[in-house]
């Protein structure tokens, strides 16, 4: 028979020690490692694929690059490192690039180039090179020591995003930059300030970087200089979430203390960059308006709400969860989601649009990608005959049931105490674990795992149903018990074993239990005889796992001596035995048709056996776990191959031929779907299902009332707005048409002022031509006059400077001639120096080795130490992981919950739908009743025909209004003539304004170039003073030198005396050139001067230009006194005209109202006119008294009573219908008027 194919189907784990263990691909696809395989994982499809790292034991880092295209991964095999390049396209490995002579076993961090066409790496200890890679041709370009001399590690490199030869390094007390050229690595950019330890690092811009320390602080770098620091942390206790964020009581997953927690992942993205704030915690960083200061808008973490924990995460056998410190982080490409990594091997996700960036979002956290994983090494596994469900347990103390044909976790608990063994009853709905204590059945609910009944088993490593699930089996150190499953009997106790019991096996109709043991020996035992019918025992080989054949003549068994050996337990000798080579096979598994053998190993891979096995032993491998495979089991269809190793990984395995088809037994077997349902938990959901029918009757009966209740609302609403919109309609049309009147004669007035203005303006711009003409003519004249002058003093400053520079070259030639003799000194003192500091150079390198080996030997032992602690600590750590399973599974079930919930809601949405279709029939019924009403309003135009008669009387009224008309008009008259005047008077101070703002600026231009001018002759003339005072000096010096050398002549015949004179006068006038300073204090004198000079020129010139300020101000400050005091009175004088025109326009209405009711009274018009006149004169507009008001409202309320008396008789009387519609008032008024 051939070989079978094994097809990686789905994994369920995550390889958390990788560096940069998670990116995105796509917008829906991100690839992560899990044991020692790529996985290519679709969020919307959910399916996976593998990419297997053949050939390696483990990957120890990862980089995408920016193009999406490639993958690199850092991969260990023993003692050699290396670094395959793998193409997304066709999901094969392209490139392998291999080191040169260097000692590190391992590398820590990878990165691409911006173009994808370079690679950088880093590797670890002990050499730590950085290697820059031109990996297409597998070609190393650069590698140097990234440390330099010290030994600090280095945790992270990468490539400047917009430039492919720069890169970073960081790590303890260590960053750089470096600078690719011509082969070499340069370092640029050296840091400025004290090197901290940095975890991490990310480019956010070209030239700008954030750095993450173990302080919990990230530091903006630019250019190697330190331009600020933020502070990522934010301390909070452990407890309800309500005091930060919302008013739910919610639970933080792990406990934030006030410590300082290290920053380890900084992402970036458009908006600012995201890191890593603590246990669980993700930091978001805004830009602002400054470059270098980043805003913290949003903590987001990992939470449980503990009001919706689900019950198979709760209990009192939940314990507090442990760390969940962030590891890696990244962003989709369109930034809308995030995806982080743990050190607890767990992968959540966030969506970035739930956070409210800006706003303090408080609702958004961090939920499972897909569902939690376990924390360390899965101890047992075993799989259910009648469903498609596996069930393990962990070192993190929980147990999982997986679905291995929905790819999804169907229930988690976590416990106390950590469970070594764990079998599952053929039918799915029990459970066999061992513990430390004690030995325990379980019942598999719906939602959770309760236990029913313990058996006093201490540390039990094995345990095994029957195929049949009557029996179980159970290894009690060196004893095996069997006990009935339903009355908990022990049938038996098989005696044997000299060492620990290490498998456990039924044969298929279970009459017979076969063990094997770390004492050599392989039993096969008698169920009914409860005897020992055969056996092999080999001492020089550890049983870890066998595997027997359907007719229990062959068992195949895997130990400590690296040998596939097939056992036949009939002559208890050992037919076959197949090398692994140089590792040891740790598992082995035979097909339920007995035609199919595989095996693990302790390097991680899975072994396809050709069957039956031959004396070469021939197979096909298969990479999977990147640790030693602990569990392997096959389905009960033989169409699965399942494995679990020390690395919490799960792995499924399809099965095949070498055709690529199925392996299919003899008989399908159809899934069961029963499930355990408590009887409380039953009757807990009836309540609620009674309760919330209730609740939906109570709510269909409130919801009839209130649309009732509406409805009236909205009747009684309508019928005021269709009064209230009929007469602002016809309020509204008399306004517009008196507007309309207004309009016409402001757009004349307007016109004829614009007119005006314009022929005003002609003529000021033609006044202020020929003024500003005249001044620049005499200004010229000064200026070239000006000019003249300038032109005169530059020819005799050039004249001077001339015959200075003269006497300096000669000055020049003779100190050139004394320096050159005292270089010459200098220069056999320098080869002294020199060659004293090569003997101190000699003797400090002597010094520093044995300075290094010291250090050596200190780091060494401070190393063992923290070592121990670092241990101590893990242990402890262990203890308190994968409580935040518990915590996930209450969150998961319940979901399912809110899940049939909302069905339910979706149910009684429908109902709500028909409701709202009786609702629009009701409508309906109101439209017929809305017609009915419109039937009931002609009724009432038959009685509005009677208010139309006592309007058109007050139509015959309106005839006087064209008296009280007259009068406004003579009013507007008086008020006119002022208007027109204020309109003029602003127009001209307008003009002043800009005038005088001309030629204030005029003035001050004109100042400011003549206190120029007058600086600069200052300036100037003091120049010429001190230039004609040093040429007077000089000239004395020059003088007193000859006569000093006519006397020195006098000894021309003595050379004794003669040199004695001359050394006189040049002690006398030259002993500034002794010691060869003389030149040098002049020019120091020279430069003293000249700098004193011109601070006093600048003084003189801040001096004029403040008392320039001043004056100017104070012009200023009268000029705008001047204005204001005219606004002021201007406005006094168009205030008393508004409160005239007020008045008027009062006194006009008041008139006019007693005109009308005088009419309806019946008196004479220029009696009531009389009446309501003031008695002052009209002249006078501001002292006018007001009318007699207490007369108008008698004279108003005796209307009104009358009016309503008329009503009341229109409302009892009856009158016959009218059939026709009365004429519109507007044509009766247009008629009287």
């Amino acid at each position: 028979m051939s070989i079978p194919t094994v097809i990686p189907k789905y994994s369920f784990g995550l390889k958390g020690d990788v560096s940069n263990n998670i990116s995105y691909l796509d917008e829906q696809t991100i690839i992560y490692p899990a044991g020692s395989n790529l996985i290519i994982y679709n969020v919307d499809q959910k399916t996976q694929k593998f990419i297997s790292s053949s050939g390696a034991d483990c990957i120890t880092a990862m980089a995408v690059s920016p193009n999406k295209r490639y993958v690199a991964t850092a991969e260990k095999n023993g003692e050699k490192a290396s670094i395959a390049i793998f193409d997304m396209t066709t999901q094969r490995k392209r490139k392998t690039l291999t080191p040169g002579e260097e000692n590190s076993q391992s590398y820590v961090s990878l990165a691409f180039s911006p173009d994808s066409k370079y690679l950088v790496s880093q590797a670890g200890a002990p050499d730590w090179m950085v290697t820059y890679w031109q990996w297409e041709k597998a070609k190393s370009m650069a590698s140097m020591k990234g440390n330099g001399h010290t030994a600090n590690p280095i945790y992270q490199v990468s490539f400047n995003p917009e430039d492919n030869t720069q890169i970073c390094l960081s790590g303890e007390k260590l960053f750089k930059l470096f600078r690719y050229n011509e082969g070499n690595l340069k370092q640029f950019a050296f840091v400025k300030v004290e090197a901290q330890n940095y975890l991490c690092h990310a480019w956010l811009s070209e030239d700008r970087l954030a750095l993450g320390t173990d302080s919990g602080k990230i530091q903006l770098f630019e250019g190697g200089e330190l331009k600020n620091e933020f502070t990522v942390h934010t301390a909070t206790t452990t407890g309800d979430k309500d005091s930060a964020e919302n008013s739910r009581k919610t639970t933080p997953l792990h406990p934030v203390t006030k410590e300082t927690v290290p920053v380890r992942c900084i992402a970036v993205y458009s908006k600012g960059f995201i890191c890593s704030g603590g246990s669980g915690t993700v930091c978001l960083f805004e830009k602002t308006d400054n470059k270098n200061v980043f805003r913290k808008t949003q903590t987001v973490g990992i939470w449980v709400d503990t009001s919706t924990q689900p019950p198979q995460l709760a209990g009192s056998e939940a314990q507090p969860p442990t760390s969940n410190e962030i590891r890696s982080l990244t962003l989709s490409p369109s930034e809308e989601s995030v995806i982080c990594t743990t050190i607890t091997q767990q992968i959540y996700s966030l969506s970035l649009s739930n956070t409210g960036s800006g706003k303090g979002g408080s609702s958004a956290s961090f939920d499972y990608l897909t569902h939690s994983f376990h924390q360390g090494e899965i101890t047992g596994m075993d799989v259910c005959i009648r469903k498609p469900l596996i069930a393990t347990c962990s070192t993190d103390k929980t147990i999982r049931v997986w679905n291995y044909e929905t790819n999804a976790l169907d229930l988690c608990k976590e416990f106390q105490e950590e469970a070594y063994s764990i079998a599952l009853h053929p039918s799915g709905l029990f459970l066999l674990v061992g513990f430390s204590e004690k030995l325990r059945l379980m019942n598999v609910l719906l939602d959770d795992i309760r236990s029913f009944k313990e058996f006093t088993i201490r540390g039990c490593r094995e345990c095994s149903f029957s195929n049949g699930g009557h029996m179980f089996a159970a290894a009690n150190t060196t004893l095996i018990q069997l006990f009935a499953t339903y009355t908990f009997e022990n049938i038996g106790n098989l005696k044997g074993h000299n060492g620990k019991i290490r498998c456990l096996l039924w044969n298929p109709d279970d009459s017979h239990l076969v063990s094997c043991g770390m004492d050599g020996a392989i039993y096969d035992w008698n169920v009914q005889n409860v005897k020992r019918e055969r056996e092999c025992v080999l001492k020089s080989c550890s049983y870890t796992s066998i595997a027997i054949t359907p007719d229990l003549r062959t068992t195949f068994a895997v130990g400590s001596d690296r040998t596939l050996k097939e056992v036949i337990l009939a002559d208890s000798t050992v037919l076959r035995q197949v090398s692994a080579g140089d590792v040891v096979l740790t598992q082995v598994v035979l097909s339920h048709t007995g035609k199919m053998l595989f095996v693990g190993s302790s390097s991680g891979t899975v072994r396809a056996m050709k069957f039956p096995l031959t004396d070469g032993g021939e197979y096909q491998e298969h990479t999977a776990h990147s640790l030693a495979v602990t569990r392997m089991k096959v389905s009960y269809d033989d169409q699965y191959l399942f494995s679990v190793g020390q690395d919490g990984v799960l792995f499924c395995f399809k099965v095949t031929d070498k055709d690529g088809r199925g392996l299919k037994k003899e008989k399908d077997v159809n899934f069961s779907e029963e499930v355990l349902v408590t009887k409380s938990d039953l009757e807990e959901k009836n309540t609620q299902m009674s309760e919330l029918k209730t609740r939906v009757d109570e709510l269909k009966m409130e919801n009839e009332y209130q649309l009732r209740l509406k409805d009236m609302n909205y009747n009684e609403k309508t019928k005021e707005l269709r009064d209230k919109f009929v007469q602002e309609i016809e309020s509204l049309q008399a306004i517009n048409e008196a507007v309309r009147n207004d309009r016409e004669k402001e757009n004349t007035k307007h016109a004829e002022e614009i007119q005006e203005l314009v022929e005003r303006q002609n003529r000021t711009l033609e006044e202020l031509d020929n003024a500003n003409s005249q001044k620049l003519l005499t200004e010229y004249e000064k200026y070239q006059e000006l000019q003249a002058r300038s032109q005169r003093l530059q020819e005799d400053y050039e004249h001077r400077i001339t015959e200075a520079e003269d006497a300096h070259q000669k000055a020049l030639q003779e100190l050139t001639e004394h320096y050159e003799s005292r270089l010459q000194e200098k220069g056999l003192q320098l080869d002294q120096t020199n060659d004293e500091h090569r003997q101190k150079v000699m003797e400090y390198d002597e010094l520093q080795k044995q300075m290094e080996e010291d250090g050596d030997q200190e780091v060494l032992d401070l190393k063992n130490k923290y070592e121990r602690q670092l241990r101590q600590k893990w242990e402890e750590n262990t203890k308190l992981r994968g409580e935040a399973g518990i915590l996930n599974k209450k969150v998961s079930s319940l979901n399912e919950e809110i899940k049939k919930l909302n069905a339910e809601i979706q149910r009684l949405m429908q109902e709500v739908k028909k409701r709202d279709n009786i609702i629009s029939s009701l409508k309906n019924d109101i439209d017929g009743l809305k017609k009915e009403i419109q039937e009931r309003d002609d009724t009432i135009q038959d009685k509005e025909k009677r208010i139309y008669d006592l309007k058109k009387k007050n139509q015959e009224l309106e005839k006087f209004k064209f008296v009280l008309d007259y009068k406004i008009k003579e009013q507007q008259r008086q008020i006119e003539p002022m208007d027109t005047k204020i309109k003029r008077m602003k127009a001209q101070i307008k003009n002043m304004e800009t005038e005088l703002g001309t030629y204030s600026q005029d003035n001050k231009a004109l100042q400011f170039e003549m206190e120029q001018k007058e600086l600069r002759l200052a300036a100037a003339d003091k120049e010429l003073h001190q230039e004609r005072q040093r040429n007077q000096d000089l000239r004395v010096e020059v003088k007193n030198i000859k006569c000093g050398l006519h006397g020195a002549l006098a000894y021309i015949q003595e050379p004794d005396l003669l040199k004695k004179a001359v050394d006189d006068l040049r002690k006398k006038y030259l002993q500034d050139h002794d010691g060869g300073t003389t030149g040098e204090q002049e020019r120091e004198t020279d430069i003293h001067s000249e700098y004193a000079r011109q601070r006093e020129h600048l003084e003189r010139s801040v001096a004029s230009l403040r008392k320039k300020l001043a004056k100017d101000t104070e012009i200023h400050r009268a000029d705008y006194i001047r204005v204001m005091q005219d606004n002021v009175a201007l406005l006094k004088e168009i205030n008393d005209l508004r409160v005239e025109l007020k008045k008027s326009r009062t006194q006009a209405h008041d008139l006019e109202a007693a005109i009308k009711i005088a009419r309806k009274q019946g008196f004479d018009d220029q009696a009531a006119i009389a009446s309501a006149k003031p008695t002052v004169p009209s002249s006078n507009l501001a002292k006018v008294e007001p009318p007699d008001y207490s007369r108008l409202i008698e004279m108003q309320k005796t209307e009104i009573s009358k009016l309503r008396a008329m009503i009341r008789d229109l409302e009892g009387g009856k009158r016959p219908l009218s059939r026709t519609k009365l004429p519109p008032m507007q044509d009766s008024l247009v008629t009287v008027q």
